[in-house]
């Protein structure tokens, strides 16, 4: 698990050396074990063709890497000052699978022609190696980084179809004088690019790094604001800055240096598609738990402590279980909340009671950690740092669940992945049953996927900047996730698995996403054994009648517009049918049948009292840098349904004050 950054020239110009160190300093966190360099000469500016390379190491780290030269001379520096480099690749390495020096990255083959930076774990790499090591290849280190290498040397760029894990790489190939960006199936791993003033490609896991090379990339996307302030989730591959893209998951990038060819081309994608793969349900929980147990013994491989978050849920529950019985001992983590100031149905969010017990049960060494109202204030600043930009839920949770493991260890497991899989929202699935048509059946889950701002109130919070956003209609961005779906859509089932597939295209990327910047934000790896690709290939194929029970007995008035926002907020313990009663030879039953909650802390009681100050103070001043964009009337007439009861905004508030803080860590100077 790393950090990797760089720039490539696809012009005539070298690039510029300044900023590049700097640049790489800005994802430290990502890995504070090691750090690598990388600058390359293509030849392709030379009639000589001739192509050479400095690699080196941080001084800080050259005692770990002595067959690596380091900057330590004068001399040095003005050796690399003076060529035309094409090609920086910079590395921050988090070691958790060989933690020796030879793991250094980045890394190449023998030849030093195939180079690679690499951010991720693959857990079938032993697998690969032993096939790599049949057809004659050999290896000199144990890390899964000289895996990809050889891989791509014995098929290609299609290599990326032989890993089952979580990755995002750029690779040089200087035999091709190709680079590849790519990216794991499901994004676990980010990957962001830019192009500079100079037709430079700039790379990097977290845009700040972007930033810091190319400051003058900071100008704002309106149509990504307008984008999240409908779902409070970017579903393109914007981001908030107008200059730097997110490259999909399931995608990869080809450049070609020759031609100045760039190709952005697609590898994988969810397939939510009933196959009556085996007789009955018995026969398919029992491969389920066999994928399960499989997946999760897959991601315990290591070589430094690995731990679990463990919360009163079945999916961290039942990873719990079966890590339990692999490992020696097993450290779990629990976010618990006060509840002195909570009241209504936040009056169950503290879920450390159950959380105990399964501790208890499993004989783990268990730790954990109760939040108060004044911890959201507390972290709001770092947490946004972090995160970059706003992404799905209050999360601010998990960035405190992300230092409490980081004390203990540096990998955790998470049940991230079970309720996109398995049907866990079926409040969310109701809008799918009564439709007559593609078109009616965008109408309906749009309805429901428009989180904080319903299209009636867009055209006034955004009255500072609509003449630059009017051209732009979200429910189109919506249709767009689905529209390759759009053929499969014939009964009723179609439908429901076109909300599963839309929920992990979106959903379920925005969760990965935040779980990603938070956890590295405290150097700690995050895996999720749920997205073990066998166990999603299997998982997309089961038949919703054994993923959802009682979707048949539920009929929805389309005229009644309370119901249907009442059942954005509906629990219950229809979903996951299969996963349930397959985890109950893991977790009691009386927890696999438990009515689902989702991890939240319960802000919409502390909107109304402790935080309110903090509330208004934020987000009633006519002078944050957020009302250059947002209208204020608007906003605090949002605001203030929540602070005297009338309505929940708790998200919105949320999502603003994210908002107020990134636009005071990124624009500040710019409307001081």
């Amino acid at each position: 698990m790393c950090g990797i950054v760089g720039v490539i020239s696809l012009r005539d110009k070298s690039i510029q050396i300044q900023g590049l160190i700097e640049m790489l300093k800005k994802v430290a966190h990502r890995g504070p074990d090691d750090a690598g360099y990388l600058l390359f000469h293509t030849g392709l500016k030379h009639a000589s063709k001739v192509s050479f390379y400095q690699a080196f190491s941080d001084q800080k780290f050259a005692h770990l890497s002595p067959l690596l030269p380091t900057i330590q001379a004068q001399e040095s520096q003005k050796e690399i000052n003076r060529h035309d480099w094409d090609i920086f690749m910079g590395h921050r390495r988090l070691a958790i699978i060989d933690k020796s020096p030879a793991g250094h990255q980045p890394m190449s083959d023998l030849s030093k022609n195939i180079w690679l930076s690499y951010n991720g774990e693959i857990y079938n790499f032993l697998e690969i190696k032993q096939e790599l090591e049949h057809i004659g290849y050999q290896f000199f280190t144990k890390s899964d980084t000289e895996v990809i290498i050889y891989a791509y040397i014995a098929w290609g760029i299609e290599c990326i179809k032989h890993f089952n894990g979580m990755f995002a790489f750029v690779l040089y190939d200087n035999f091709a004088k190709k680079v590849f960006f790519a990216r794991d199936r499901y994004g676990i791993k980010p990957l962001y690019y830019a192009f500079d003033s100079h037709q430079n490609i700039i790379f990097s896991s977290e845009n700040k790094a972007i930033i810091e090379y190319a400051k003058y990339l900071k100008k704002i996307d309106y149509e990504a604001l307008l984008e999240y302030f409908t779902f409070q989730n970017i579903f393109t591959n914007k981001t908030f800055f107008a200059d730097i893209k997110l490259l999909e998951a399931g995608h990869y990038i080809e450049i070609d240096l020759c031609k100045r060819d760039i190709q952005k081309h697609q590898y994988w994608d969810f397939c939510f598609h009933e196959t009556l793969l085996l007789k009955d349900e018995n026969e398919y929980k029992e491969e389920l738990e066999r994928l399960f147990k499989q997946a999760v013994k897959r991601q315990l491989i290591a070589d430094v402590p690995v731990g679990a978050y463990l919360s009163g849920g079945i999916d961290s529950g039942g990873i719990c279980a079966v890590a339990s019985q692999l490992l020696p001992f097993l450290n779990t983590f629990t976010i618990g909340f006060d509840l002195t100031s909570a009241k209504g149905v936040e009056l169950g969010f503290d879920e450390r009671q159950i959380s105990e017990y399964l501790s208890y049960l499993f004989q783990t060494e268990h730790y954990e950690m109760v939040l108060k109202s004044g911890d959201m204030e507390r972290c709001l600043n770092a947490f946004t740092y972090h995160l970059e930009e706003p992404r799905v839920g209050q999360s601010y949770p998990n960035y405190y669940a992300a230092k409490l493991a980081s004390r203990f260890v540096k990998v955790v497991l998470s049940g991230c992945g079970g309720d996109e899989l398995f049907g866990g929202y079926p409040w969310r699935y109701h809008s799918s049953m009564q439709c007559k048509n593609f078109e009616e059946y965008i109408d309906q889950y749009y309805f429901l996927w428009q989180r904080l701002v319903p299209n009636a109130e867009l055209k006034k919070l955004f009255a500072p900047i609509y003449d630059k956003v009017q051209h732009v209609w979200t429910k189109d961005i919506f249709r767009q996730v689905l529209q390759t779906r759009q053929i499969h859509a014939h009964s009723k089932e179609d439908y429901i698995n076109n909300s599963l597939y839309f929920e992990a295209k979106t959903f379920l990327h925005g969760l990965l996403m935040v779980e990603d910047k938070l956890s590295m934000a405290h150097s700690l790896e995050v895996r999720v054994p749920f997205l073990d690709n066998e166990l999603v290939d299997f998982a997309e194929k089961i038949p919703l009648s054994f993923k959802l029970s009682s979707l048949q007995d539920i009929t929805i008035n389309e005229n009644n517009l309370k119901e249907k926002q009442a059942l954005r907020f509906q629990k219950s313990n229809d979903g996951k049918k299969i996963l349930r009663t397959m985890l109950e030879h893991f977790v009691p039953k009386d927890i696999t049948q438990a009515v689902k909650k989702g991890f939240s802390s319960p802000d919409s009681s502390w909107f109304e009292g402790e935080s309110m100050e903090f509330i208004k103070k934020k987000l009633f001043d006519k002078n944050a840098i957020i009302f250059e964009f947002l209208d204020y009337n608007t906003c605090t007439e949002l605001i203030a349904q929540h602070l005297y009861g009338k309505q929940n905004k708790r998200l919105l508030i949320w999502s603003l004050l994210n908002f107020h803080e990134w636009c005071n860590l990124h624009l500040g100077e710019q409307y001081a």
